[in-house]
C-alpha cells in the first residue's frame, strides 16, 4: 500500500484521516504505531503526510469547521489507483457514482478526486504526479 509508484491501476494504494482534531490524531498515531508527520501545502489548505520508517503510510487532515457543524465524524478515505482522474470521474458518474471532489493536483504528489460510488460509498481516486506529468508530455 505504500510503494505508489507500483501500485497498479485498480488497486487501492492510499489512505487518509479526515479528523475532527488533526493534531491529535497525528499525536494518536504517532504514539501508537511510531508514525512521524511532515505538513504539506494543498488545495487551498495543508495535510500531513504520516510516515513510518521513511515510507510514507497515508495523510492526516484537519476535517473543515462547516463538516464538523454538521455532525460529519472523523473518517478515512481508501484510494484507488487510477491512470487518468478525470476519466474515471466521469466513468463513475455515468455509472451512478457522483463527484464530491473534482480532480485536483497535490504538487509532487498526485491528482486526486473523491466520489461516492453507485451504493453511496466514499473512495478517492488517486493519479500518481509521474502519470499525470507523462500524459501533459505526451499530449
Amino acid at each position: 500500500m505504500v510503494d505508489l509508484g507500483n501500485a497498479a491501476a485498480g488497486r487501492f494504494c492510499w489512505v487518509d484521516l479526515a479528523a475532527v482534531d488533526a493534531e491529535r490524531a497525528k499525536e494518536f498515531y504517532g504514539h501508537v504505531f511510531g508514525w512521524t508527520s511532515a505538513e504539506q501545502w494543498a488545495n487551498g489548505g495543508h495535510f500531513a503526510r504520516m510516515r513510518l520508517s521513511d515510507q510514507d503510510v497515508g495523510s492526516i487532515y484537519q476535517l473543515k469547521r462547516a463538516y464538523r457543524d454538521q455532525g460529519v465524524p472523523s473518517h478515512w478515505t481508501p484510494y484507488i489507483r487510477v491512470d487518468d482522474a478525470n476519466d474515471a470521474a466521469r466513468r463513475a458518474v455515468s455509472h451512478g457514482g457522483t463527484v464530491i471532489v473534482r480532480p485536483f493536483v497535490v504538487p509532487g504528489i498526485a491528482q486526486i478526486a473523491l466520489i461516492l460510488d453507485s451504493v453511496g460509498a466514499q473512495v478517492g481516486l488517486w493519479q500518481p504526479i509521474a502519470a499525470t506529468a507523462k500524459e501533459t508530455s505526451d499530449g
